[in-house]
């Protein structure tokens, strides 16, 4: 696969990246919750980060996002940036 298209919520702390998961996973929009919470510019749309090549993101985002299989939620993924909580759309 060349290209994936997801979306992702990112914060500084785990305990947080924790608590948002919990309520993702008991039907919290994606969307809304990274609007609510993400620190990442992204956050304006949601969280979409549109569509990306493999060497376009640093490797444990890539390597997780390009696992999830469409419409497919991550778990809690540390990078230097923070803690993501990654949804692959497309």
């Amino acid at each position: 696969m060349s290209k994936v298209k997801a979306s992702h919520i990112l914060v500084k702390k785990r305990s947080q990246a924790e608590t948002i998961l919990g309520e993702l996973q008991q039907g919290a929009d994606f969307s809304e919750m990274a609007k609510k919470h993400s620190i990442c510019p992204s956050k304006k749309n949601g969280g979409n980060l549109g569509f990306f090549t493999r060497g376009q993101m640093v490797k444990e985002f890539e390597k997780t996002a390009f696992a999830l299989g469409k419409g497919e939620m991550s778990g809690i993924v540390k990078t230097e940036f923070g803690y993501h909580i990654i949804k692959r759309t497309s």
